[in-house]
This record gives structure tokens, sequence and C-alpha cells, in this order.
């Protein structure tokens, strides 16, 4: 019996997840078909099927793999020296993911897919409970330091600075001449602002 290769496995996995992604932001999740998968991943479907059934499982992967690698992206920041610097490089890091068109198109294309699909709601909610929390505890970090206002809710800030994030996203919808990198700086100075000082409504 032949020995299966994790390794190889795992590269396949990933290339088909690329390629469908990019499908998927380039056609919309349900306008693209198994055939085009398979093309822009250089595969037969018997190939592709050997590693998802389906398109909601590619789907599925590439939401459960952004949460991976989010996960260990607020772990590296956890051990930062100054924790709202870090908080300001998280935006940056946004602002640079949006500015990639392919990335920014699966992201509404995940969202709009998660309001359709009990699975990937679940998954995205998941995804975005987490990023919340990793961001409220850099807040909390940062009161520590000084740097944040420590009468704000950390949770309650870190909702609003998600929904920031999201509107960026949404922005890039209905506003072609909205460019991420060159809006950056007001990013942060909003958050900035908010964070560092609290003004009566």
């Amino acid at each position: 019996m032949r020995k299966i290769d994790p390794e190889r496995q795992r590269a396949k996995r990933r290339q088909i997840i690329e390629a469908a992604g990019t499908c998927f932001a380039r056609r919309g999740f349900h306008a693209t078909t198994t055939a085009e998968i398979c093309a822009a991943a250089g595969m037969s479907p018997g190939n592709l099927f050997h590693y998802f059934d389906s398109k909601n499982a590619i789907i599925e992967a590439i939401v459960e793999e952004e949460r991976r690698d989010t996960a260990a992206y607020f772990a590296e920041l956890g051990t930062a020296p100054d924790p709202f610097d870090a908080l300001l490089g998280f935006l940056d890091v946004v602002m640079a993911l949006a500015a990639d068109e392919t990335y920014s198109r699966l992201t509404l294309e995940i969202a709009a897919e998660a309001m359709r699909n009990p699975a990937i709601g679940a998954l995205t909610a998941a995804n975005d409970a987490e990023t919340r929390a990793a961001i409220a505890a850099l807040l909390r970090a940062a009161m520590t330091h000084g740097r944040v206002d420590a009468d704000l809710d950390p949770e309650q800030a870190a909702t609003w600075i998600a929904a920031l994030i999201d509107g960026v996203f949404s922005r890039l919808a209905v506003d072609p001449s909205f460019a991420p990198e060159r809006e950056k700086p007001m990013l942060r100075l909003i958050v900035s602002r908010f964070l560092s000082s609290r003004r009566p409504v």
C-alpha cells in the first residue's frame, strides 16, 4: 500500500484553496463552477474531490485557514513590547490586505455567503469573536502601559475597531476610488484619538 505523504496532501489542499479563492473573488462563490476551480488548480475533478467533497467544504477551509493565520498573528502581537503600537501595526496590515483586490473581493464574498449559509455564518462568527477578543487583550495590555484610556471598556472598544475594519471592506464594494493604502494614516488617527481620550457626546 502506498504511504500517504502528509506534506504533499497539505500542499495539494493549499493549491486548491488558493485556486478556489481566486475564482471566488473573480466570479463569486455561486457563479464559480467546480470545473473552473479544477482548471485553476491544474487538476482533474476526481483529484479535487479527493481533498474536498464540495465547494462549501473549500470555502469552509478558506475561513478556517484565515482563523489559524489570524490567531498565530495575534499570538505574536501578544509578545510585543508596546501593545498600542502593535495594534496600530495590525491596522496597517488590514489596510494592506484590503488593498489586495483578490483578498478584499474574497472577504466580501465570504461575508455574503455567511448570510446565506449557516455553517459559514457560524465559522465567520467564531472568527470574529476570536479577533475581537484578541484586540480587547491588546487594549487591556495597552491600558496597563498608560497608552489607552483606562475608562474604556476593552470589549466594546474592540467591537467598534472591528466595525471600522468591516467598514473598510464595505467601502471598497461601493466606492472604487477608495484606496486603503492612502487612507491608512486616517484610520490610524481615528483609532488613536478614540483610544487615547474620551470626550462628552
